[in-house]
């Protein structure tokens, strides 16, 4: 229970990213759940055929839980990633550790599993974890990119991930790149 507890935080951590309708910034929370439904609805397009969607999904609704001790890192505050997978290991140890041993231990190696990127559904899983936050920079008319002066060569460099996960999935989102560099949502 104190697992449980202590996760509630998830909902207090706001990324950068706003909401579609642009009345607050997300939460982690919402963010999680986003994308585990995401996988559920585009998983026909992963790359791999026979992926295990539940241990895809597992791993959406927990891999930021760290957030809650490491914060949110913003995907191009390159300073910020110096030190995040450091801070990140320490509150894997210590939320995963609120657990029952076998719990805690299969929560800490799908976590692992996510920031390794080895296997098909780590991969997938990443592809879900980048294409929502530019789906909400799209819709929201670039409104978190705008805000913090990201580039179209920024996007596309920390996004190519998408396609080791999708390719189909990649190429909508390389084509929503050049949508909102055309529309101005997105510097060039």
């Amino acid at each position: 229970m104190e697992f449980i507890v202590e996760i509630d935080k998830m909902k207090s951590i706001y990324r950068r990213s706003y909401l579609i309708d642009r009345s607050r910034h997300e939460n982690d929370a919402e963010h999680s759940w986003h994308i585990a439904t995401m996988a559920l609805f585009l998983s026909e397009y992963a790359n791999e055929r026979d992926i295990d969607l539940m241990r895809v999904v597992k791993m959406l609704l927990i891999h930021d839980l760290v957030e809650i001790d490491a914060g949110d890192t913003f995907a191009y505050d390159a300073e910020g990633h110096k030190t995040k997978a450091e801070r990140e290991e320490q509150a894997a140890r210590r939320l995963f550790g609120l657990l029952p041993k076998e719990q805690g231990e299969e929560s800490y190696r799908l976590w692992r599993e996510f920031e390794e990127e080895a296997t098909p559904e780590a991969k997938f899983a990443v592809a879900m974890d980048r294409l929502h936050p530019m789906l909400l920079n799209y819709f929201t008319q670039g409104a978190g990119w705008k805000e913090n002066g990201v580039s179209s060569e920024q996007v596309l460099a920390y996004n190519r991930k998408i396609a080791e996960g999708s390719e189909r999935l990649w190429q909508f989102a390389q084509n929503l790149i050049r949508d909102a560099v055309a529309k101005g949502y997105l510097r060039p």
